[in-house]
């Protein structure tokens, strides 16, 4: 039995294991999803632990998204991101990628959204914001990055090819020009708050929440009442977990499957 997990802390609220879980079955695969939550100053004896017991792949999330740079070979874009969420242990020595980045990238592309020579925005200069500007940036879009701390908007843009960062005083400006708006805060999880100016809106635009619980999030809504096309976060999550297990398996992800058991539980 192939045995594939996600290491964080906390998992329980992970909702990977069904979805990997469903292509095994859907393939016929010998293979287990599993979570493991070990303490932070534990990490490095979790991957060493899990690479020598046989375990062929883990996802990654908060807090070790950074911090297991350390013990993997990153690839070229999870090195330029500065973060991993997926280790693959085929090689001689554990391998760390970034699927985030392309999980947006095909979430945008599903729903029929071009990103070459599009003037891409994204709120949000944390993590899934850095990934996600980097993997637009990769895919020819010019990319500004709007943040609550116009510093770091910046910061992040001087690493990003082509990108201009700014507050988010003149947000509604910035999205008035733009083709595609990506939501990479966490504004509309806990609360109906949207981070974008509904008036800003407009039917040219394809919008990408990240945030998938709620699914409809304002902004979303608020999209949808402008005529944009409309991306909920579920995509991201799914295909970040579709690149992931065909980067271990080598096999064409039965993404159905995976989609259906991953919104059968939001």
């Amino acid at each position: 039995m192939d045995v594939f997990g996600l290491i964080g802390n906390p998992v329980g609220h992970s909702l990977s294991p069904p979805m990997h879980e469903a292509a095994y079955d859907e393939l016929g695969l010998d293979a287990r999803y599993v979570t493991f939550e070990p303490a932070p100053d534990d990490l490095e004896s979790a991957i060493r632990g899990a690479e020598a017991l046989g375990v062929r792949g883990l996802n990654v999330t908060i807090p070790f998204k950074r911090d297991v740079l350390e013990f993997v070979e990153p690839d070229e874009l999870a090195g330029r991101i500065g973060a991993a969420n997926t280790i693959d242990f085929s090689g001689a020595e554990p391998t760390g990628h970034n699927t985030d980045a392309a999980g947006a990238l095909r979430a945008l592309r599903d729903h029929g959204v071009a990103l070459e020579g599009a003037d891409a925005l994204v709120v949000g200069a944390g993590g899934a914001g850095r990934a996600i500007s980097f993997g637009l940036a990769d895919a020819g879009a010019a990319v500004t990055i709007a943040n609550r701390t116009a510093s770091t908007a910046r910061e992040l843009a001087a690493e990003v090819p082509g990108a201009d960062g700014r507050g988010l005083e003149d947000l509604a400006e910035a999205v008035t020009d733009a083709d595609v708006l990506v939501n990479a805060t966490s504004v509309g999880m806990e609360e109906d708050a949207t981070p974008v100016p509904a008036e800003a809106l407009h039917g040219e635009l394809a919008v990408l929440d990240a945030v998938y619980r709620p699914l409809e999030t304002r902004l979303l809504r608020d999209a949808a009442a402008a005529g944009a096309t409309t991306v909920d976060g579920a995509w991201m999550l799914l295909y970040q977990g579709v690149e992931a297990f065909e980067l271990w398996t080598d096999r064409t992800a039965p993404v159905d499957e995976m989609n259906e058991a991953l919104r059968s539980r939001l």
